[in-house]
């Protein structure tokens, strides 16, 4: 009986070691895990997906039905993410990520960009409004196959470019409108005005906190007060003034500041400002 036992252990030993070795061996998976990541214009797009390979089989009005959704690869649906808002078949499309389902045809594929990217193929439980965008394309019948399912990004311009679908004899794509003229306008019109308030606010508090210039600081300062004032930022300008030993000027711009923090209901510029006023108002007295 003893004997049975330990044979029935070490069988059971035996099959436990075999079964960890196993599992620690790695084989290449049916369907790859890709990721494209391409510049076009100023816009950063990402996509991340699964090619599955033909392996002599009939894809499309095959494996993947006509008119039926499909994941558009393998495994989790595919991801595609824009770093910008773009435009794709005359809609805005927000920066983020998207999920990318396509419906394939004989003669035309619907596009669909869904928001909801936590999906393992199709959503179970679909939502049309979800859709950020949808639109049918017409699809081309290669001379030759593509064996892995592919996605590229083509015809780089700095307004637009062109996203590609192909597997099997079939190549779909759609052109994706890039904001690059609007971002690059908006850039040149900023630089091209001069500094802005808080340019002036960042440029005098660094020279002040760093023991540089103090009059550059003020400047600055003052400069960023008369084009959009706050009460941190007359804060720094009253500061600087007091280090410059301009206490009735430092007093007068603290005064400012403490009544704008009066009225954004901010009672520690309050408390330091009232705290300051006081200090200089004694520091005056003795010049």
């Amino acid at each position: 009986m003893m004997k049975k036992v330990l044979l029935t252990l070490a069988a059971v030993a035996i099959v436990g070691f075999f079964s960890v070795a196993t599992a620690q061996i790695k084989t290449p998976a049916p369907s790859p895990a890709s990721k494209l990541m391409q510049t076009a214009g100023l816009t950063e797009i990402t996509v991340e997906y699964s090619r599955p390979s033909v392996k002599g089989r009939t894809i499309f009005g095959g494996l993947v039905p006509y008119g039926e959704m499909w994941r558009t690869g393998a495994n989790k649906n595919t991801i595609v993410t824009f770093s910008d808002k773009v435009k794709i078949a005359g809609k805005e499309v927000k920066a983020g990520s998207y999920a990318l389902f396509t419906v394939p045809g004989q003669n035309e594929w619907d596009i669909i960009f869904y928001t909801d990217t936590e999906n393992w193929g199709t959503p179970e439980n679909y939502d049309a409004a979800k859709e950020a965008a949808r639109f049918k394309v017409k699809s081309q019948t290669l001379p030759y196959t593509i064996e892995s399912f592919t996605v590229g990004i083509d015809d780089l311009q700095n307004d637009k470019c062109t996203m590609g679908l192909g597997w099997e004899k079939t190549w779909v794509s759609f052109d994706i409108e890039l904001t690059t003229d609007e971002a690059v306008s908006k850039a040149i019109s900023k630089v091209m005005s001069g500094p802005d308030a808080n340019d002036y606010y960042a440029a005098g508090r660094y020279y002040f906190e760093a023991g540089k210039d103090l009059k550059q600081a003020y400047e600055w300062l003052h400069k960023s007060n008369e084009m959009d004032a706050k009460f941190w930022k007359l804060r720094q300008e009253a500061l600087v003034l007091a280090a410059m030993n301009k206490y009735p000027e430092a007093i007068a711009v603290a005064e400012r500041s403490k009544a704008m923090a009066i009225e954004a209901k901010n009672k520690d510029y309050e408390r330091m400002n009232t705290e300051s006023i006081n200090e200089w108002k004694m520091k005056a007295g003795k010049k």
